[in-house]
């Protein structure tokens, strides 16, 4: 196979439908739109879920619950997970980002008291529960609220 060979596969481009060229093209004169009406006109065409005046679909369905716009978005952390760092290291927000706990920064962080942690970290978050807090500090760790 040479690079200057390749080609793409058939059927994969097709030439574009040059409309208005004339009778000759078989699509000349209205160009594939009809005769007048909404869809025949510069600009013309309906909005994206418009359904003829009928009511549309959006405004059928029942709506559930709200988004509130001013929840504070809150990161947990499980105990267990912090055991990925080493022995007397200080762990927080930025830590946990780039070790990949947690995805981007939130609001705030929890660490939870799932699971068990066997290394003496210091660990710097918003929110401890108290299983948590105390599971740091049977290992040896330290648990500082931000």
């Amino acid at each position: 196979m040479e690079l200057q060979k390749l080609r793409p596969a058939f059927g994969a481009k097709k030439e574009a439908k040059r409309v208005g060229r004339g009778h000759g093209s078989g699509n000349g004169k209205t160009a594939g739109k009809g005769h007048k009406g909404q869809n025949a006109r510069s600009g013309g065409g309906v909005r994206p879920g418009f359904e003829g005046g009928q009511m549309p679909l959006q405004r059928r369905i029942p709506k559930r619950g709200f988004n509130n716009i001013f929840a504070k978005k809150v990161a947990a952390v499980n105990v267990c997970d912090l055991d990925v760092f080493e022995n007397g290291a200080t762990v927080g927000a930025n830590e946990l980002i780039e070790s990949g706990l947690i995805k981007r920064k939130f609001d705030k962080i929890k660490i939870i008291g799932n699971g068990e942690i066997t290394k003496n970290l210091t660990v710097k978050a918003n929110l401890f529960s108290k299983s948590a807090m105390e599971k740091i500090q049977a290992a040896g760790g330290k648990a500082e609220v931000v």
